[in-house]
């Protein structure tokens, strides 16, 4: 039922301008860590087309953001018709417009060293308030308008996570690790537990040629009240670290699970997690690295 859903689901559309050094590229960054395809700088002619490529049968494009801004020159004139004129069967289409103040924003060209894109002869603070004059049909029509003067860039990309991510997935992709110490520590793990306190499964004469992934093995891991101790404790620290690792702009994040060789206990607690996390929102996958090894935990 669910594929079913998404071929019939409305397709996303997001036009993104404003006035230069307002956070656009942070804004569309911020976009592709949602899963939607995006282009910088697209031409106004090709504007139309590229929302019949995403609304047509079969795309494989279901979101997709598109920045459009004063590089466009005297073409910028044409979007706001070009805008009115996206509306296609399936696919929602909306315009996001960024600013900030003008103190803000000569504030920021003067740290980057970088001309205001109307001209390298004209002062900034004459840039900024030709900017704004050009562009102000666009912000009459923006469904959202974002003024990022007291912003940081983890702010705004949690507010565009807020606003365009949904409430299905959390924007970070979580991978649940499980291995061996005696295979070496993950060099690329940003967390590490270790669980070789825990009760072996590997001197159970039933178990040993099982692993974590059988119920069996599963079952005696958390038949112990220090395993289930431990998973109920690990549960809430991860809880609380991933929305702050979210609101820093982290977009991966790996949790290593340790025991001996990394077949029995460290595989059995890396799917439970997984599921956990799973559960609470976080899109989620589960790697067994040792697993296939012939040596036992």
């Amino acid at each position: 039922m669910k594929k079913a859903h998404s071929r019939t689901a409305t397709r996303r559309l997001v036009v993104i301008t404003g006035l230069s050094g307002s956070g656009k590229g942070s804004a569309l960054k911020a976009f592709e860590d949602l899963g939607y395809y995006c282009v910088d700088n697209l031409p106004v002619g090709l504007i139309p087309k590229f929302a019949d490529m995403c609304a047509a049968p079969g795309s494989h494009i279901a979101r997709a953001a598109v920045v459009v801004d004063i590089r466009e020159g005297e073409a910028l004139s044409q979007l706001p018709v070009a805008y009115q004129k996206l509306g296609r069967k399936n696919l929602k289409v909306s315009l996001v417009f960024l600013e900030a103040s003008d103190e803000v924003l000569i504030r920021r060209f003067e740290e980057t060293r970088r001309p205001h894109p109307l001209g390298r002869n004209l002062p900034v603070r004459e840039g900024i308030r030709l900017e704004r004059s050009l562009l102000k049909p666009m912000r009459r029509l923006a469904d959202t308008v974002i003024d990022t003067s007291k912003m940081n860039v983890h702010e705004l990309r949690q507010l565009i996570q807020d606003r365009f991510g949904g409430r299905q997935r959390k924007a970070m992709l979580v991978s649940v690790l499980s291995f061996g110490f005696k295979h070496g520590v993950p060099h690329d793990a940003d967390l590490v537990f270790d669980v070789r306190f825990l009760p072996n499964p590997n001197y159970v004469a039933d178990l040993r040629d099982k692993s974590g992934c059988d119920p069996e093995v599963q079952q005696y891991v958390e038949s112990h009240a220090q395993t289930r101790e431990f998973i109920n404790r690990l549960s809430d620290l991860l809880l609380f670290l991933l929305p702050h690792y979210v609101r820093e702009g982290k977009s991966y994040l790996t949790i290593a699970i340790g025991c001996t060789g990394g077949r029995h206990r460290s595989v059995a607690l890396a799917e439970r997690i997984g599921d956990l996390l799973e559960e609470e929102g976080y899109k989620t996958k589960v790697v067994h690295r040792d697993l296939r090894r012939h040596n036992v935990s």
